[in-house]
């Protein structure tokens, strides 16, 4: 049984200030271990229509081999990766001041000579079809560092206490709109979390190294807005399903 990271009273002011916090070695090594064996076991599943969701890319080192971009909506397919995003609800809870409930999950692989993140909120992408506003929970898998593409987050921007969503819907942010941000990487080990808002902007960029760097992403909503998963992977799978279930004849463009 996964131990429930917690927030202290610092911690939580931080994020409702900057719109994210780091907590380092949020899990012990032996949590860390079961979720590094949980990814492990995901990714060596065969991939079928109506399970787990698998992406690939082509790896930028040598532009022909495939490689697995990112793996979507876990939860209902593997009890471990469940445990992993429920641990969370009581700590994002304290964030959101009620209770908590899952809206999507997934594991960014970036694996040697995979693609990076443009900047970016989280609010760019639709979410706010399903409610006004979610918390990400990044867990590190692998070490994430500098040089493989680590996550890079910027302050939540402000205007008194409304929260700004920047960009347009459905494209990363512009360099005129980052000009003024204040992008700082957060190198991280194993076990390591990063909380941080549907608002605040972040991006990573392209591992180009040799080592795979695996971050796994929870992202939830309040309870009282209602529980959208279903509904959220339903209306994705319509426009940017998973590889396997894919039309041979149709293009299919990754847009934030």
């Amino acid at each position: 049984m996964l131990k429930t990271p917690t927030l202290s009273k610092d911690q939580v002011a931080h994020f409702l200030d900057q719109g994210f916090v780091l907590l380092n070695k949020a899990f012990d090594a032996g949590d860390t271990a079961d979720i590094q064996r949980w990814a492990a076991e995901i990714t060596e599943r065969p991939e079928e229509a109506g399970k787990h969701w698998v992406y690939h890319e082509t790896s930028l080192l040598d532009g022909e081999k495939d490689l697995i971009n990112r793996i979507e909506n876990m939860t209902p397919f593997h009890s471990g990766l469940r445990e992993l995003a429920d641990c969370f609800l009581p700590s994002v809870g304290q964030l959101l001041g009620e209770k908590a409930v899952l809206f999507k999950d997934k594991i960014n692989f970036k694996m040697s000579g995979g693609e990076g993140f443009k900047p970016h909120q989280d609010s760019q992408a639709g979410w706010e079809a399903y409610a006004d506003y979610f918390i990400n929970v990044m867990v590190c898998i692998d070490e994430a560092t500098l040089e493989n593409g680590c996550l890079e987050v910027a302050p939540r921007p402000n205007s008194a206490s409304d929260f700004l969503l920047v960009g347009k819907e459905w494209e990363p942010l512009t360099e005129k709109q980052t000009a003024a941000m204040d992008f700082t990487a957060y190198p991280t080990q194993p076990g390591d979390v990063i909380f941080f808002d549907s608002y605040a902007p972040h991006k990573s960029a392209r591992n180009l190294t040799n080592s795979t760097r695996r971050l796994y992403f929870s992202t939830y909503n309040r309870l009282s807005e209602g529980d959208h998963l279903a509904a959220y992977y339903a209306d994705k799978r319509k426009n940017y399903p998973p590889d396997i279930e894919r039309e041979a004849d149709k293009e299919y463009v990754y847009r934030v």
